[in-house]
């Protein structure tokens, strides 16, 4: 399919007969980023389950070790960039931006099955012993469950980990949370600055000023560090990274025309791909800026892959796009999946990697196939209401 992008123009479009709404935004490879975030967290969190349950592992591999967290940041980056395109897009078409109707749209994505995930954890699966990880009994799970469950109701998924600890099988919302509070303030920002990237810059160094305020010019105590926890959770920077390089593929100045240029050269773009190549699978980790670094270079590759003609190679293909398609179940359901397959095999005496790992993603596939038919597409079917600018294919 065609990938339809347009470049911003400081003129705005008016709606007419002859422009009917909603206006579809397309961009290659973006599926299949969305599926290769959620493999890296995967393989993370296959090996973090292992050593819980006390089999064999590879959690202190360094490169094993950093590329769940890296697979969010790929998420995040991924989240900015086309959630921003799509405000430029509409406030471009429409001279505004409804926020009630974005609302709507995140609503309809995202609530359905993360409190399906969050209910099954708290009232399911602490009753099946089958599930059950060692030091996460029912006990456990429920020890001050009132607040637990009204932080993870308010979207706060990210300040009870911090707080309260895991939750088998909810743990993994933390990610979910922050992307609900980015959605919170970004359309109100980007509707309130017209210079975006004024809003972008000043986003991000707001951001890791106050991160590095609470981190060296503090005096430390429980309640800071809880909160310096938090606020590193929440990530706004990295999706400010995906905006701002959102911002670079859909102006049309001299300035975003001139970083195309640089940003779309093969030679650049074989560097930077084989530089995060590299460093993952060295799992280097950078003392400051860590997530940052790594943001900068993952919406590098986005921009090159989904918005560049002259990408170095696609992977724009039906079945990968469809396994992107299904990535948020995929995200969600994965833990309950790497248990099942691992109790799994150890009652059959065949544990293994060489089983795990392809039993692993056949069932989070499958599962997450059955989530997207059934379940998800009744909400998603919806979003076209209340849709302006259409996202995907």
């Amino acid at each position: 399919m065609e990938n339809r992008y347009e470049p911003l123009n400081k003129k705005v479009i008016k709606i007419s007969e002859t422009q009917p709404l909603p206006i579809k935004v397309y961009f290659e490879n973006i599926n299949a980023i969305r599926f290769i975030a959620a493999s890296l967290v995967i393989v993370h969190h296959l090996e973090q389950f292992k050593s819980l349950l006390g089999v064999p592992n590879y959690w202190s591999n360094p490169s094993v070790y950093i590329i769940g967290r890296l697979g969010v940041i790929l998420f995040f980056v991924l989240s900015g960039f086309l959630i921003s395109y799509l405000l430029f897009k509409e406030q471009e078409v429409t001279a505004t931006i409804n926020i009630k109707n974005f609302y709507r749209r995140r609503i309809l994505r995202i609530w359905p099955l993360y409190f399906l995930i969050v209910l099954a954890a708290f009232f399911i699966f602490p009753f099946i012993n089958f599930f059950i990880i060692p030091g996460f009994e029912k006990d456990i799970v429920w020890h001050n469950i009132f607040f637990k469950l009204v932080l993870y109701a308010l979207f706060l998924p990210n300040l009870a980990l911090h707080v309260f600890g895991m939750i088998p099988y909810a743990s993994q919302t933390w990610s979910i949370g922050a992307e609900e509070q980015f959605y919170l303030i970004w359309p109100f920002l980007n509707k309130t600055f017209k210079n975006k990237w004024f809003l972008m810059f000043g986003v991000i160094f707001t951001y890791l000023f106050v991160r590095f305020s609470i981190t060296h010019f503090t005096s430390p105590n429980k309640y800071l560090f809880i909160f310096n926890e938090f606020w590193s959770s929440t990530s706004i920077d990295c999706m400010a990274i995906g905006g701002l390089f959102a911002l670079i593929v859909y102006e049309t100045t001299p300035f975003a025309s001139f970083l195309r240029k640089i940003l779309f050269h093969k030679t650049l773009q074989w560097s930077i791909l084989l530089a995060v190549i590299v460093l993952i699978s060295s799992g280097i980790r950078f003392s400051h800026l860590h997530d940052e670094i790594y943001a900068v270079l993952f919406g590098m590759l986005i921009c090159n892959f989904a918005a560049n003609k002259q990408r170095i190679f696609s992977m724009e293909y039906s079945g990968i796009s469809y396994l992107g398609k299904v990535s948020y179940g995929m995200y969600m359901f994965h833990p309950i999946v790497i248990v099942f397959s691992i109790r799994l095999l150890q009652k059959f005496n065949f544990l293994n990697d060489f089983a795990l790992y392809p039993l692993t993603f056949a069932l989070v596939i499958t599962l997450s196939t059955i989530s997207y038919e059934i379940f998800e597409k009744r909400f998603l079917s919806k979003k076209i209401r209340y849709s302006q600018i259409l996202s995907g294919d």
